[in-house]
């Protein structure tokens, strides 16, 4: 056999190498369960600790990682594997602040616990999003260690502040260090994979999300006893205007991202759903499935349109004292290309009381387009699926919450966000995110990170 041959036998058999996976689901396991158990809720945060350990085992592989922070004990992390320049960078990206707990509800195992058992891990954060910076940190790890060769650099960016201070995290990095983690395609938190009765369904990543624009409705009117009724009592005035926001249905409005979702979903959807997508775009058929949806599958009804929910009500001090001013938050949601000034019109025309004020709050994420369809990273994300999670189908999708991802599309970066595999109905008994008995399944932590190398090493390999 010749040289060259041999040359290409040998390249062909490293390409082809796989990292050890059990080995690597053991180191896996002791850095999430690390994290895991360092308290970083928000608020207060103080993500410094998950940060000082990340920092540690960066640099124990003889990467060089950076650390920015703007206010104390709440630093982000930026580490960069270097490619060749030839394709511009993709950025890996994981929050290390969770949200808050209520340690009383924590009934079996505790929120810091990061407890194995019945196949799970349990603990804060172990959804929502440290499962998202312990695989982005074996990815790197991996291909720094398999001698991986990038056609574009791989930055890793943990950060700070996700949950309810972006000014801190990567409003801070887009600001003030955007040059770090500027790149053309981000990978980060997102839905994920969804299995129902041991069956995976579908893998959805996010391609768009809805845009946070929060108000107060404020009321006032004459303060006294209770004894003595008003017509003008604050309370009555907010409790009628919530109830007509609440009440009121923005129009339907499909971007790129939501057509393509309804119309891979009803593929895969059992016959008498596959209906009520597909008639979504039928006018004789679409008004009464909205209504429907309303109340069966609100999930979806919310992804169709913009979307408003009360979620706090203060009013009053004293059973017998009639409040002279009451106050009611609402949660709005809106679609990346709603016309907001039109829509606040349209709600100040839907409460109709001129007396209630409607005191829009600044938002701290921008309205992006959404990511394309037809890029390489989508590509990437769907060879993966097929590959780690085979007989899924992958459906882009526009998640009703907010994500870190929205500031990075605002400037123009193709963002998708995915997660580990999740049983719906799991999901229905109350333990995903923010739930009170946060868990992951300890197998699929370690299928995700498999997955995630295999779509960086597929995006940024050299050909």
């Amino acid at each position: 056999m010749s040289r060259i041959a041999l040359l290409s036998l040998s390249l062909a058999a490293a390409l082809a190498a796989e990292p050890a996976w059990k080995s690597v689901n053991e180191e896996t396991l002791r850095h999430f369960q690390a994290i895991v158990r360092m308290n970083t809720a928000d608020p207060p945060g103080g993500e410094a600790p998950v940060v000082d350990y990340l920092k540690k085992v960066l640099e124990a592989e003889g990467l060089k990682p950076s650390v920015y922070e703007l206010e104390a004990r709440r630093p982000n992390l930026v580490v960069r594997l270097k490619g060749t320049g030839a394709k511009r960078p993709v950025l890996l990206m994981g929050h290390t602040d969770t949200v808050n707990i209520e340690p009383s509800k924590w009934k079996d195992h505790g929120p810091f616990s990061a407890d194995r058992a019945g196949g799970y891990i349990y603990g804060r954060g172990t959804s929502d999003d440290k499962d998202n910076v312990i695989a982005s940190l074996m990815t790197v790890l991996l291909l720094k260690r398999e001698g991986v060769k990038l056609d574009r650099d791989v930055i890793f960016l943990a950060e700070a502040g996700e949950e309810g201070k972006a000014e801190i995290g990567i409003n801070y990095m887009v600001s003030q260090h955007w040059p770090e983690i500027d790149a053309e395609f981000c990978l980060a938190e997102g839905p994920g994979i969804f299995r129902r009765a041991g069956k995976i369904q579908a893998m959805v990543v996010a391609t768009s999300e809805k845009v946070p624009n929060r108000a107060r409705l404020v009321a006032t009117g004459t303060s006294g006893h209770g004894s003595v009724p008003r017509v003008d009592n604050a309370i009555a005035r907010l409790s009628r205007a919530v109830a007509r926001a609440a009440e009121w249905e923005p129009p339907m409005k499909l971007n790129d991202t939501t057509r393509a979702y309804f119309e891979r979903l009803a593929t895969i959807s059992p016959p008498a759903d596959a209906a009520r997508f597909n008639g979504l775009l039928n006018p004789e058929r679409s008004a009464a499935i909205q209504r429907e949806m309303r109340v069966k599958d609100p999930l979806h009804y919310s992804m169709l349109r913009s979307s408003i929910s009360p979620t706090v009500f203060k009013a009053g001090y004293r059973l017998n004292v009639i409040p002279a001013e009451a106050e009611a938050i609402l949660d709005i949601r809106l679609v990346p290309d709603e016309d907001v000034d039109g829509f606040f019109a349209e709600l100040k025309r839907v409460i109709d009381d001129d007396s209630i004020r409607i005191v829009r709050e600044a938002r701290q994420r921008e309205p992006a387009p959404p990511s394309r369809l037809d890029s390489e990273m989508f590509k990437a994300l769907g060879t993966a699926q097929q590959e780690v999670y085979p007989g899924a189908i992958t459906l882009p999708g526009m998640p009703t919450w907010a994500t870190d991802m929205a500031p990075l599309r605002a400037r123009g970066m193709q963002c998708y966000g995915v997660g580990p595999l999740s049983d719906l109905e799991d999901l229905e008994l109350g333990y995903g995110p923010h739930s009170d008995q946060e868990r992951i399944l300890e197998e699929e932590l370690y299928r995700f990170v498999r997955f995630q190398y295999s779509v960086v090493k597929d995006l940024a390999a050299a050909r």
